[in-house]
């Protein structure tokens, strides 16, 4: 016990209090937006989605946030780094092992020897190895822990984009249906005066081709729409091929969101973005790091002992009865300068985290910005095309009805038609882009 008690003694003097402090919050200074909205505040609860005012689309979301794979996957790497924590607490605690031997020997008048005990070992963690390893264990868990949240945030706007996408594919396809009768009609009316002989069969082809590129246009509306919906399937967990998010009869109308973005400094905003907490934990686990490296240049202590009985013979089982208890030093001394290489090493990684903390940071307040641009600019641009639709289809009216008189050329009537045609497509892509906005918006300031 002297002989341990001086170990004990020379470790503490070599150690010193050796430990390595957690990671400090890094503080990120970004200067006030550039743009702020004067709309009314949406707040930052969950179910942002709700703001849509779209039955479907909340089913959709929540059946996503419950049957999502990426979220499955997540949430199992959160239970593999939350036992990894646990294991890590553990090496802090005494272990003991039991050992039992039993034989036959041949060359003793007992027969049967038997020997039984208890083996033991306790890292008091004189250098800060274990603690420093429990932080890092612990800031694994956080950064798993963060990005099951971080899953849900990303499907959440996943789901309500490919919604989105899936309600515009289908105001195409009505306008298009729409489209072709108008262009029908042209061509009816086209195909008779010709036939009166009052147009020219050049008239006759031009209406023809015109109504033709607009069923050519068929196509690739679907082909984006089985698109949109094999996305929402995979994103439910659902069989891509069978999956169907609404009935053929209900509405194409592309979701409002009937509420604005809040007010206030997106910096503050982000603080609550579950990708830039886990970056945070990442950098926590990089300074871990760095404590690791750092006690393996300081000495380390284990004390192991024994506990054992028995003699060597069945009969005479507890007539030996014996205790051992020791310890080990490990004194580093001449390695090279690999210890303080990895110290090095563990060092430049943490820098890197950090400049990687920084940059997600400053990544998702460039999101948060373009998404109030985006609100803005799509809001005004809708404006102006229902402007322009209204005046096109006055133009087209008056065009037709001269036309039928004979005041005008079918070029005159086929310019007005396309342009009518042209704006309607371009207000749905708008009122998509503007929906997405609303999205990207949420997404970008970490509601869930």
């Amino acid at each position: 016990m002297r002989r341990i008690g001086f170990v004990l003694a020379t470790a503490l003097a070599l150690t010193g209090c050796a430990r390595t402090s957690p990671v400090e919050r890094v503080a990120v200074t970004v200067p006030p937006p550039v743009y702020a909205s004067d709309l009314p505040p949406a707040g930052l609860d969950d179910n942002w989605w709700r703001g849509f005012g779209d039955p479907e689309l909340d089913a959709l979301v929540e059946q996503g946030l419950a049957a999502n794979l990426e979220i499955d996957a997540a949430a199992d790497r959160l239970r593999s780094a939350a036992a990894f924590l646990r294991a890590e607490r553990a090496d802090r605690l005494p272990s003991v092992d039991g050992a039992a031997e039993a034989g036959v020997d041949l060359g003793s008048d007992n027969g049967v020897a038997a020997t039984g005990g208890l083996f033991g070992l306790f890292n008091p963690d004189l250098n800060g190895r274990l603690a420093a390893e429990i932080r890092a264990a612990a800031a694994d868990y956080a950064e798993a822990d963060y990005i099951v949240a971080d899953q849900r945030r990303l499907i959440a706007a996943a789901v309500a984009n490919q919604y989105i996408e899936y309600r515009r594919t289908g105001a195409q396809l009505d306008l298009l249906e729409e489209s072709t009768e108008l262009q029908e009609r042209t061509l009816r009316i086209v195909t008779l005066r010709f036939e009166a002989g009052l147009s020219a069969n050049l008239d006759v082809r031009r209406a023809a081709a015109d109504l033709a590129q607009t069923q050519a246009r068929l196509g690739l509306v679907e082909i984006a729409r089985a698109n949109a919906v094999n996305a929402l399937a995979i994103l439910l967990a659902e069989q891509p091929g069978t999956f169907a998010p609404t009935s053929p009869t209900e509405t194409a109308a592309i979701p409002d969101y009937g509420l604005g973005p809040e007010v206030g400094v997106p910096a503050d905003l982000l603080r609550r973005r579950t990708d830039i907490l886990a970056a945070e934990a990442r950098l926590a686990r990089a300074a871990a790091d760095i404590g690791i490296e750092q006690a393996d240049l300081r000495p380390s202590l284990t004390i192991p002992g024994t506990l054992a009985i028995g003699d060597g013979s069945l009969g005479g089982l507890f007539s030996d009865f014996f205790v051992t208890l020791g310890a080990a030093l490990d004194l580093p001394l001449f390695d090279g300068g690999r210890r303080r290489a990895e110290v090095a090493a563990a060092e430049a990684e943490a820098d890197a985290r950090l400049a990687e903390y920084r940059l997600a940071f400053l990544v998702a307040l460039g999101e948060v910005e373009n998404s109030l641009v985006a609100i803005d600019a799509y809001r005004q641009r809708n404006a102006s095309l229902e402007e322009a639709i209204e005046q096109s289809e006055t133009a087209f009216s008056q065009s037709n009805a001269l036309y039928r008189e004979g005041l005008t050329s079918l070029f005159d009537v086929l310019d007005a038609q396309r342009q009518l045609i042209a704006s309607r497509q371009s207000l749905i892509d708008s009122e998509a882009a503007l929906a997405s906005s609303f999205v990207a918006f949420h997404s970008a300031i970490g509601s869930s």
